[in-house]
């Protein structure tokens, strides 16, 4: 097997463990709230905990990996986190549970931009496209089978198993990371060592901190209105500062100048509209399927699995799309279907055939896909391999950014159809869906505008 093949696997791994965590705590926190003795409103600490973690180490990872060796950190990544998800499973209320969520969040943020990173430095450009439909498979698994199995070992085990098994699985990542991926380049090949850009890591943190919390906790309703637009604003005009800083650091630890290359500032900025709507439809169509059509967990989960169904079938023929029409094309086709799928959402009803949902999952899975295999490989074609671990750093803070926007985006724009429908006291009925997700389709639309400006020879070194 080719390392174009066989590197992406082993690298994406702990995105895989990431995914499936996250889904499936999702699922879990009704019995955890049993279990632990909490009101269930509180567990949404242990999500936010792990975005915060997640959010505060990020802009970090690419100076430790140049400074350590992207190989080890990538192995102290993986063990972090399935040190955490062991203390998770072992947790007896929730101050230990939101500790070890936090311990979670330091691995999390490392793995991410770290694989795509090492993906970089060790695939060819000719073999990109291959290695990055192989690298985005095992999170989109997870992603969309994460309430499938989270429903069973909840109902079936208990919920301390969705963290306990990740031991092994971790374990393994480790095993392979350490045996398969290409030792680091010695210290002394790495370039120049810089010292930590501390004022911009102070800038990025806090931002990133402050928005993320208020998009987490204002579209939980768990703080004021107030409180929500002051952290979000404290947010914005953080990251505006460091913006300012950067332009005057020699050794900024994130360098914004990569985004004067309009290939990668296309699939990172020009793209957030998909993500967007990515991170809003995981969220949406399994309360849709439970809560609009009385579905049980277990059959919204194996309807909400055609997504990856679609997802594993676009590898069968989208390298061959890519060299007969070019990242343009692709680009564009996957946007508009991706957008119509998600209209198409919006028609669903309770007696809408399930074979026909199915199919539209499937084909909206499969529009995605084509998409960001396109746009993972195309944004960083023209980014030298210095620059590399800049480009995986910034991409990875947008692209977490962007999903986390969907998801309060998605639960505002439900709160508010069901509000204008019935009051502030309706209860949430299936038609309430139908504005939404007809919303997020014309969202994602605005990517093609974007998209329509790169040339149709844009990537051809890739294919």
């Amino acid at each position: 097997m080719s390392a174009s093949r066989w590197l992406p696997l082993v690298v994406a791994w702990p995105m895989f463990l990431q995914n499936m965590d996250s889904t499936i705590l999702a699922t879990a926190l009704p019995s955890m709230s049993t279990a632990l003795g909490v009101p269930v409103l509180h567990l949404n600490l242990a999500i936010t905990a792990y975005l915060l973690s997640l959010a505060l180490f990020l802009p970090v990872s690419g100076w430790l990996a140049e400074r350590w060796g992207a190989k080890r950190l990538f192995c102290i990544a993986i063990a972090l986190f399935t040190l955490g998800s062991l203390l998770c499973g072992l947790s007896h209320n929730l101050r230990e549970l939101v500790a070890s969520r936090l311990l979670q969040g330091v691995g999390g943020a490392m793995m991410v931009p770290v694989a795509r990173l090492i993906l970089l430095r060790n695939v060819q450009p000719a073999d990109m496209i291959r290695a990055m439909m192989w690298f985005t498979v095992p999170g989109t698994v997870a992603r969309l089978t994460g309430p499938l199995i989270g429903g069973g070992v909840v109902t079936l085990v208990s919920w301390r198993w969705i963290f306990v098994v990740q031991l092994p699985l971790g374990l393994l990542g480790m095993a392979l990371a350490w045996r398969m991926i290409p030792a680091d380049a010695p210290a002394e090949h790495r370039g120049p060592r810089t010292s930590l850009d501390a004022i911009g890591f102070a800038l990025l943190a806090v931002g990133l901190l402050t928005l993320i919390a208020g998009l987490e906790l204002g579209g939980k309703s768990l703080v004021s209105p107030g409180m929500t637009a002051a952290l979000i604003g404290t947010g914005l005009l953080a990251l505006w500062l460091y913006t300012r800083h950067s332009a005057r650091s020699k050794h900024a630890l994130i360098d914004l100048r990569i985004f004067r290359h309009f290939t990668y500032r296309t699939a990172t900025l020009g793209a957030i509209p998909l993500r967007v709507a990515i991170g809003a439809a995981p969220f949406l169509l399994p309360l849709l399927m439970q809560v609009g059509f009385g579905l049980s967990p277990l059959q919204s989960g194996f309807m909400t699995f055609a997504g990856a169904i679609g997802s594993l079938s676009s590898r069968t023929t989208l390298s061959w799309m890519l060299r007969r029409f070019g990242f343009r094309a692709v680009l564009i086709a996957g946007t508009v279907g991706a957008s119509l799928c998600y209209a198409g959402y919006g028609l669903f009803t309770a007696a809408t055939p399930h074979a026909l949902m199915f199919g539209v999952m499937l084909l909206g899975g499969l529009f995605n896909a084509c998409a960001m295999v396109a746009l993972n490989t195309l944004g960083y074609s023209e980014i030298a391999r210095d620059k590399a671990s800049h480009a995986t750093t910034a991409a990875t803070m947008v692209q977490q950014l962007s999903v986390t926007f969907g998801v309060v985006v998605g639960s505002s724009l439900l709160a508010l159809a069901s509000r204008w429908r019935g009051g502030p006291d309706a209860v949430l009925q299936a038609g309430d869906f139908t504005w939404v997700f007809f919303a997020i389709g014309a969202f994602t639309l605005l990517c093609v505008r974007g998209f329509r400006r790169l040339k149709p020879e844009d990537g051809a070194q890739l294919r």
